[in-house]
């Protein structure tokens, strides 16, 4: 028999395709978590910076003069209440 002859190994394709498969998988649950994580803290990110324009505002509600400190307190409390 030659080189060219030989009977070549046999190959579990079966086996190496559920074997790409599961890597595949791996790679991308990695991928979704690590862009679930950029997100949350994006989201965070936004609320953190929305609570701050709003207790800003609110701060500046309880420096208001001309209506009742009743009045005014409802309102701050009212605004903050926006907050996420």
């Amino acid at each position: 028999m030659t080189e060219f002859n030989k009977p070549t190994q046999e190959k579990d394709w079966d086996a190496l395709a559920e074997e790409q498969l599961a890597s595949i998988k791996r790679d991308m649950k990695i991928i979704v978590e690590a862009a679930a994580v950029r997100a949350a803290h994006k989201v965070m990110a936004e609320f953190e910076t929305r609570n701050a324009a709003i207790e800003e505002v609110a701060q500046h509600i309880e420096k208001l003069q001309g209506f009742g400190k009743d009045t005014v307190d409802s309102l701050a409390i009212y605004i903050r209440g926006m907050k996420k």
